[in-house]
């Protein structure tokens, strides 16, 4: 009878590659589908089960505020996050004052990056038939600039006060929906104008788009040039952004224009990545991770942002302020597959 589960034994390692997580199960959150944001842990996912590594219950639309925080008190393995956001949560500051400095500061400890990406690049725009000038008609404005709370709120509300002088509550009405329901309140017509970070090309433009023909600003070049918006896009999280206006123009088609007072278009981008406990299993983020890097052709090819959001460049965002280090077995699977991790984002 031993000899008869010995054999059995063998033969369901066998039938599973001889992978020993294949029963793992993982949680992870994630923002709505539509961006990088979702399209990163959703290949992960995809990637693990096929090659029997953990099965992973992947849970979209959700706040990355809280998701964070659920995977530094251990209620959830992994979250995808901007990088702004584990910054705050270390300082007990933003939407974390209610834990306080050294509550934040413990819990922001506890988190590891395992792979990079671009969320998305915050500028104005709004349907031609709301007949905006640009960022100097906004006050008295409704204005889309995010989810209740979060990092990406946060940044749009920063790029409208240094751009235009304007604060939300005071000079224009902020709107604040989740994102799972970001294209039907565009679609209604009721704001006037949106703040948010999108990708060229993206799904929610281009869903929004259906309702209408839109405009994109760019950020005045003085703006842009001004010492205030140049210090905030050093801020963890952020990077400055620019492309040339006929390009982007050609990469959204008719359905856009795009105004700039010269023939190039200025913005920021968020930056960020999925995170894990730093206790989790260490062969097993390497096995995940390793997974992901080798399939990254797979990864671009499935979205028109693919090859622009950074998907394979794991510096992206790290060290500086940014308080986030790649967990050891992630670090790890980057190096084995040719890329390059400064020490500075390199746990101790």
């Amino acid at each position: 009878m031993k000899s008869l589960k010995l054999i059995a034994t063998g033969l369901a390692i066998l039938c599973t590659g001889g992978n020993a997580y294949s029963e793992i199960n993982l949680t992870a959150e994630t923002a709505s589908p539509g961006g990088a944001t979702h399209l990163s842990p959703a290949h992960m996912t995809e990637i693990a089960g096929t090659r029997g590594i953990a099965n992973i219950q992947l849970a979209d639309g959700q706040t990355l505020t809280n998701s964070i925080q659920n995977v530094a008190e251990g209620k959830t393995d992994i979250a995808g996050t901007p990088y702004i956001l584990p910054f705050l949560m270390s300082r007990g500051v933003g939407p974390y004052g209610s834990l306080g400095k050294e509550k934040g500061a413990e819990l922001a400890g506890n988190l590891r990056a395992i792979n990079p990406f671009t969320l998305g690049i915050f500028f104005l725009y709004a349907y031609d038939a709301k007949n905006i000038g640009g960022w100097d008609d906004l006050k008295g404005r409704k204005i889309y600039n995010g989810p209740p709370r979060g990092g990406a709120l946060t940044n749009a509300r920063s790029m409208i006060e240094i751009v235009a002088g304007l604060k939300d509550g005071e000079d224009y009405e902020g709107l604040q929906i989740n994102w799972g329901q970001q294209v039907t309140l565009v679609t209604s017509g009721e704001p006037d104008a949106m703040v948010l970070p999108e990708l060229f090309p993206g799904a929610n433009l281009t869903s929004s788009t259906a309702a209408g023909k839109m405009t994109g600003w760019s950020m005045p070049k003085a703006a842009y040039e001004s010492d205030t918006m140049q210090k905030y896009m050093q801020a963890p999280g952020s990077a400055p952004f620019t492309t040339g206006l006929a390009e982007l123009q050609a990469t959204m088609g008719n359905e856009w224009t795009f105004v700039s007072e010269d023939d190039t278009f200025r913005a920021f981008a968020t930056i960020g990545g999925n995170v894990v406990h730093k206790d989790m299993d260490e062969q097993l983020v390497y096995d995940l991770v390793a997974a992901y890097v080798d399939t990254l052709d797979a990864l671009k090819s499935k979205a028109p942002f693919g090859d622009t959001v950074g998907f394979d460049a794991p510096m992206q965002g790290m060290c500086g302020a940014n308080p986030i280090k790649y967990h050891p077995g992630a670090a790890r699977a980057w190096m084995d597959a040719g890329y390059k991790i400064d020490d500075c984002a390199l746990a101790k």
